[in-house]
């Protein structure tokens, strides 16, 4: 049975950010993760994690100015120095949270050349590994799908091997949101067993319109048994946007 972690910039929007975590406690979930903290201090996040007794599993690295189509900067040519200051910034952040898995936001393509935003990246995570390793945290980078976010640099899971293995670090995985495999290259039981090896953390939400993961054309409940099967241990993130209510569409958890 995997262990899944609400997604509570997504999820529970009906209440403020700060609320969510009790919201999402009282659901039943054990574990949160959110796409950014650096509006509150990390201390304040910490205090509604006890408070509530929940793990936090994942958050993203500052990803610049999101109103001026910034979504990180790990692949761009010119911009290694916001990336290590993201870096720094969000193990800064998971010393006080205490996830281990960190999401390098891989930015989009801007006019250089394909081949110059790879070596980036692996550049980039090349220098940033060790600084993670000494704090004890993961650097996952994730396939996006190029319908959410148009120009986004890495959208396959290969893409994603290749740069991992290019950088050759422990450290360095595959955040696998199978949502966005799912939009770009299916076959989502193929890939997991084909991943799983660099897997360290997992995504889910329905297909199309990433709402629940019951609502859609995908079939959970035999994807969870084989999450099981490949003795995937890691964090399921419930990266969904709730079609009504959140509380009222958590059904498919309640089965489970």
């Amino acid at each position: 049975m995997p262990k899944f972690a609400a997604n509570i910039s997504m999820m529970f929007n009906e209440i403020d950010f700060l609320d969510r975590f009790a919201a999402a406690a009282a659901a039943g979930f054990e574990g949160v993760e959110f796409l950014f903290p650096y509006e509150y201090s990390s201390e304040e996040i910490k205090k509604r994690l006890d408070e509530n007794n929940l793990t936090q599993a994942l958050f993203n690295t500052y990803a610049g100015n999101w109103e001026d189509n910034e979504r990180g900067f790990g692949s761009i040519p010119g911009r290694e120095q916001a990336f290590e200051q993201a870096i720094e910034q969000a193990i800064e952040y998971a010393n006080v949270l205490g996830n281990t898995c960190i999401h390098a936001m891989s930015g989009l393509v801007t006019n250089q050349p394909i081949d110059k935003h790879h070596k980036t990246l692996v550049s980039n995570l090349k220098r940033a590994a060790p600084v993670a390793a000494r704090h004890g945290k993961m650097l996952i980078i994730e396939p996006i799908n190029t319908r959410d976010i148009p120009g986004y640099f890495l959208n396959y899971q290969a893409q994603a091997r290749d740069i991992i293995d290019a950088v050759g670090a422990d450290n360095v995985r595959l955040q696998f949101d199978l949502y966005h495999c799912q939009i770009m290259e299916g076959d989502l039981a193929a890939h997991m067993r084909e991943y799983i090896d660099i897997t360290a953390h997992m995504q889910i939400a329905g297909t199309p319109g990433r709402h629940e993961p019951n609502i859609g054309e995908v079939n959970y409940p035999y994807l969870y048994g084989l999450m099981d099967e490949l003795g995937y241990n890691g964090w399921v993130g419930c990266e969904y946007r709730p079609k009504g209510d959140t509380n009222a569409g958590l059904g498919w958890m309640k089965q489970l």
